[in-house]
């Protein structure tokens, strides 16, 4: 569209007519301003780089603040603060010093033991469960077990981060692409475990092996402790414990993660699951709900909000539709040719900006072309799921987890810049994508 249109905001006060092009251009202008803010992150915070972003749209008349209300996900952000409130009851109960020191006599003081049996174990359970639930489960974890070896948690939480996106992808309720996917394209459950899965898996083999190989050259495997004599690790259970306390918070997480699994065939949203149990949870406790809600990461919370208003002026005002619009003339009727395109360009976009509203925009797309487009085009879902997934382990704000994870460790102390995730993230993107899109383009051709 070309011809003008009279907006609200700045635009609609002084009558300034712009047209539907020159919104997607200061759209797109602005989001890159907000992303060079973040990635300078020595001179600004990425949550009032985000809400600054995301008032200018607003002010403008870009979007309107109807529309960018409903272009905040919700889903996401009950769900992070749900988990984080039964996070912090379990954290209180000394559940995760407990849950470490198991884990060391399991692993012992080896940092590659301890690093493949969590990064293993947490792309597992994020097949099953919402990726951000395992992080918010997992990082404190691990920076209890790296603090009392003397490692460097940082590589150790960005390790998990990855292995997580990657185990998100494998199943339908792993990540919100695929369930976006399994929405728009009529996909179930098994179509996923059969079709994304073996190719997630292998990229996870092979993204994780060049994390280990990286580690490794940089030193950050070497053993600080030689000794494997855990006794003296036993001061971890110093910290007050409330086994009472500790009992309900498993039960009632517990209770979540069955609900998250029920929950695509009771048509329940994992955020609204989060919200009831752990509100549920903090009547049952006995806790302060205002030292419970102390603890939130709001700052997390609202660089989400901002993030979400941000990008969804992008795809208020058609520039995902533009784009991929574009990615299918690149592709014309060739599906070959299409898993390539779709595939990289979505790992790509994937990394830079939030994947729903971009796999919700290019789903569509798709479903459009289905209806003209001969051969096997449920491999361009596929690839469509792979990119969207795995790409968000490009950069720091690629992927809800990501976000969540640094927020975790910034709590304690830890600091996970731009540069240092995409140090750590980028080259295991670059060849889990590569190698799990090469390995579906085989298959299907």
């Amino acid at each position: 569209m070309t011809e003008a249109h009279e907006i609200g905001g700045l635009f609609q006060a002084f009558h300034i007519q712009v047209t539907q092009a020159g919104l997607q251009k200061m759209a797109l202008t602005i989001f890159i301003l907000v992303y060079v803010m973040i990635i300078l992150e020595k001179y600004f915070h990425r949550t009032v780089a985000a809400l600054l972003g995301a008032s200018v749209v607003m002010v403008l008349g870009i979007i309107s603040p109807h529309s960018a209300w409903s272009s905040i996900d919700y889903n996401t952000i009950f769900l992070l603060f749900g988990m984080m409130n039964i996070v912090t009851v379990l954290a209180h109960s000394g559940f995760f010093n407990l849950l470490a020191i198991k884990a060391l006599k399991i692993t012992g003081t080896n940092p590659f033991k301890i690093l493949l049996t969590f990064t293993i174990l947490t792309a597992f359970f994020s097949a099953f469960l919402d990726n951000v639930t395992t992080i918010l489960f997992m990082t404190p974890i691990i920076i209890r077990i790296t603090k009392v070896l003397d490692l460097p948690p940082i590589p150790y939480v960005i390790a998990l981060v990855l292995a997580s996106n990657t185990g998100g992808t494998t199943t339908l309720i792993g990540d919100p692409p695929n369930i976006i996917i399994g929405s728009i394209a009529k996909k179930t459950f098994n179509d996923f475990l059969i079709h994304v899965a073996p190719h997630a898996i292998l990229g996870f083999a092979l993204g994780l092996a060049v994390n280990l190989l990286y580690l490794k050259f940089t030193n950050v495997l070497k053993p600080k402790r030689k000794t494997t004599d855990l006794k003296e690790f036993e001061s971890l259970q110093e910290e007050e414990v409330y086994p009472e306390l500790m009992r309900k918070g498993v039960i009632v997480f517990i209770a979540t993660i069955v609900l998250f699994i029920l929950g695509h065939t009771l048509h329940i949203e994992p955020g609204i699951i989060a919200l009831f149990t752990s509100t549920i949870l903090m009547m049952w406790s006995g806790l302060s709900p205002a030292y419970v809600l102390e603890k939130v990461e709001w700052t997390t919370l609202l660089f989400f909000v901002g993030l979400f208003i941000v990008v969804g002026s992008l795809e208020h005002t058609g520039v995902f539709t533009e784009a991929a619009n574009y990615l299918m003339g690149l592709m014309g009727t060739d599906v070959s040719r299409g898993v390539w395109i779709i595939g990289a360009s979505s790992a790509v976009i994937s990394g830079f900006v939030d994947n729903i509203p971009f796999t919700m925009s290019m789903a569509f797309v798709l479903k459009n072309m289905a209806q003209h487009i001969q051969g096997d085009f449920d491999a361009l879902w596929w690839s469509l799921s792979l990119g969207a997934c795995l790409g968000g382990n490009f950069t720091l704000i690629g992927a809800s987890a990501n976000i969540v994870a640094s927020a975790l460790a910034e709590k304690e102390g830890y600091h996970i810049s731009f540069v240092t995730f995409m140090k750590y993230g980028t080259p295991v993107a670059i060849i889990s994508t590569a190698v799990a899109l090469l390995s579906l383009y085989v298959f299907r051709f």
